[in-house]
């Protein structure tokens, strides 16, 4: 996957920065797979793994994980670390819909 064809594939994409040992990110995955489900068709959902995609994780200036990513048009509209709630997020992301 390259990641600037990714962040255009749908006009709204989010992706999700996580590392797999991080405890706030394992309680994240059931939301986003349920975000994912909920909006299968019209926002593409992308979950790298920052210690398998360090590079990338150091360019976008990740520093704290998970780091929920929304691009609307293939420019970041939104940023926000760690846990929060699934409505929350869902929302975030249908305001850009």
């Amino acid at each position: 996957m390259i990641y600037t064809e990714a962040i255009k594939s749908t006009p709204v994409v989010l992706v999700e920065f996580y590392a797999t040992w991080c405890p706030h990110c394992q309680r994240m995955m059931p939301v986003v797979d349920q975000i994912k489900e909920l909006l299968e068709g019209s926002v593409n959902v992308y979950q790298l793994d920052i210690d398998q995609n360090q590079e990338l994780a150091d360019t976008e200036k990740i520093n704290a994980t998970p780091t929920f990513v929304i691009y609307k048009n293939g420019k970041e509209a939104w940023r926000e670390s760690g846990e929060m709630g699934g409505q929350y997020l869902l929302d975030k992301i249908k305001s850009f819909l």
